[in-house]
């Protein structure tokens, strides 16, 4: 079995890139990509293909369809019928899409705060108005509030949610039960589901995750699922991802929609990324893994011993943590933007997930460990000189 090195990748400064353009000296731990090198095997299918010399318009072909059939199913227990997958540039570019042809203006749309920001972007944008069902925060764990949650549902002017399974940024794998839940519900009251599930391969290691639309016949009758390679594999550049939808209304409507705005499309690197992920990336992603929850649990274990009042639960999904630091300051927007001009950390303030991350910030931990101890060392400072 090969083994891949995820201590020392190139430098990203320099080159163009949307974390690391920042101020020298600044630590960017904020948006969601890893600074890991693409595995090898992704690269080489990327390198044949521009070995080829000719980069015209591309049809997906057979082989991207049996990759993303064969991976969800092997690895997540779904089964997707051909037909029902389609092609789209990305997942935020399909919410999008999918929210403005799945209501009418002033419509609203539910999403379960906090939660990533650019939901309530792909709402508002496209006429909707955010619905928030605030997750429930004892402490320790965040779960779903159910009779809210119903509630904000049963508003006959509530037609869409947006789900986030796995949930970013407070990193839950939700249970079979829970997903059961929210598809009655959301049954009983007329309400499409969209399941945003780009977080899926990025659990624990030994640990999966429930599509929504395996849950029940119910989840898969009344939902359109976002799906792609480019978290777990680190390929956001490449625009590539899918959209399934097993009710062939929905189907239809995804379809429709994902053309009129062009978003259905590939580039030339789309499906050769893809399917090189899926059929050949397995054993780096398994290794990734387990280099991220060593990267978590250091986190866990420094903030125990050195970080007075910060508190953070080791996520079971994503590459992020959330942090708790509400013993620690009242105003967290404040509180990050300090902690960036005094340190040069930079991190995600809660508050930019909603309301409910008051008192949080979000942290990317996909990165080599010596990065992750030179931000706890920031941060023990900034903590240190603040009192």
């Amino acid at each position: 079995m090969q083994h891949y090195n995820f201590d020392n990748p190139p430098s990203r400064r320099g080159t163009k890139c949307y974390k690391w353009d920042c101020q020298p000296g600044e630590l960017p731990m904020w948006i969601a990509d890893m600074d890991f090198e693409v595995a090898p095997e992704i690269r080489s299918a990327l390198q044949r293909r521009l070995d080829h010399g000719i980069y015209g318009y591309d049809s997906m072909g057979e082989d991207w369809y049996d990759a993303y059939l064969g991976w969800w199913r092997e690895r997540h227990g779904l089964c997707m019928e051909r037909e029902n997958l389609i092609f789209s540039t990305g997942v935020v570019a399909s919410i999008s899409s999918l929210v403005r042809k799945l209501t009418t203006p002033n419509e609203k749309v539910l999403i379960q705060t906090p939660v990533y920001n650019i939901f309530f972007n792909s709402i508002v944008n496209n006429g909707a108005r955010v619905l928030e069902s605030p997750l429930r925060y004892d402490g320790d764990n965040w779960s779903m509030d159910f009779t809210d949650l119903e509630q904000k549902l049963s508003d006959p002017q509530c037609t869409l949610m947006i789900l986030c399974n796995p949930h970013n940024p407070v990193g839950r794998i939700w249970s079979r039960g829970e997903l059961a839940q929210v598809g009655e519900l959301c049954d009983k009251h007329h309400v499409t589901v969209i399941s945003d599930e780009i977080h899926c391969d990025l659990t624990a290691p030994g640990q999966g995750y429930l599509p929504f639309a395996a849950v029940s016949e119910v989840c898969r009758r009344i939902s359109i699922t976002c799906i792609a390679p480019t978290k777990a594999f680190n390929l956001a550049g490449m625009h590539s991802s899918a959209v399934y939808a097993a009710d062939p209304v929905l189907h239809h409507k995804a379809w429709r929609t994902l053309n009129t705005d062009e978003v259905a499309e590939p580039n030339t690197f789309a499906a050769p990324a893809a399917i090189a992920a899926f059929t050949l990336g397995g054993n780096w992603l398994d290794q990734a893994r387990d280099y991220i929850w060593e990267n978590k649990k250091l986190v866990r274990d420094f903030a125990a011993r050195e970080l007075p009042g910060v508190k953070l639960r080791v996520s079971d999904a994503t590459y992020l943590l959330w942090v708790d630091v509400s013993a620690r300051t009242k105003n967290v927007q404040n509180f990050t933007e300090r902690l960036r001009a005094e340190t040069g950390l930079w991190v995600t303030p809660g508050t930019a997930y909603g309301a409910k991350g008051e008192g949080f910030f979000r942290m990317n931990v996909a990165c080599p460990r010596a990065l992750v101890e030179d931000a706890l060392e920031r941060l023990k400072g900034f903590l240190t000189d603040v009192g």
